[in-house]
């Protein structure tokens, strides 16, 4: 059986980093390593990792930068690495792009229970295309359109549509988002909720100020319309 992931670990701390790499490929990982941020775009663009584990705080390009330049590149999935409640820099990552994070110091079973979650939410669903409007969700395909073309999604982005979507019209908390779509014990922690849905209603909808397929019911948490 190949590897679960090919991994682009980010971390300029060399213990940290070979003490990670060493442990993700316990638990059946394929890692590549960057020492910089300029390194790890560059070894991004050359491997075509399945995902990208980013340390925020970083020499030269902090991990920020790189997490918009990624974003800007293409749909490769980031958890980044951040001090523990440091909430600036959590919130910061988010509005990045990034997907989800972990604490330092890492440990590497959460981490690694991270990477598969993340790349849980590529996985097909058995539904057939549906039509809202002028945006078409293709379930088994996985593919997403909006008047007649195609839009690029991140796999949490995409789970998270394919989650709301499932039942329009449903109003879910913030809470059964984060069990659904980031498969999170912790259920306080709604600023990545927040930050995706922004990020989402940016690529699909008209008017972000003004979503039409995910709204905001305030108090209780989000639902997809129009219904």
């Amino acid at each position: 059986m190949g590897p679960v992931a090919r991994v682009l670990l980010v971390e300029d701390d060399e213990s940290v980093r070979r003490a990670l790499s060493l442990a993700l490929g316990r638990h059946g990982h394929d890692i590549v390593e960057a020492a910089s941020g300029e390194d790890g775009l560059a070894v991004l663009r050359a491997e075509r990792p399945d995902i990208v584990v980013l340390d925020l705080m970083l020499p030269g390009m902090d991990g920020f930068e790189v997490c918009r330049r990624i974003r800007a590149e293409g749909d490769v999935p980031v958890v980044m690495l951040t001090a523990r409640g440091d909430d600036l820099d959590v919130v910061g990552g988010l509005e990045a792009g990034a997907d989800d994070y972990v604490t330092k110091p890492v440990r590497p079973r959460v981490l690694d229970a991270r990477i598969r979650a993340v790349l849980r939410r590529g996985t097909p669903q058995q539904r057939p295309v549906e039509t809202y409007r002028d945006l078409v969700i293709d379930r088994a395909a996985l593919t997403v359109a909006r008047n007649g073309r195609p839009v690029s999604l991140t796999p949490t982005e995409l789970r998270l549509l394919l989650e709301l979507s499932q039942s329009p019209g449903q109003v879910l908390s913030r809470q059964q988002l984060l069990r659904a779509v980031w498969e999170h014990d912790y259920l306080g922690d709604s600023r990545l909720v927040d930050n995706c849905v922004q990020r989402l209603r940016a690529k699909i909808e008209s008017d972000p100020a003004r979503p039409v397929f995910v709204q905001t019911v305030r108090g209780f948490g989000y639902r997809f319309g129009p219904v």
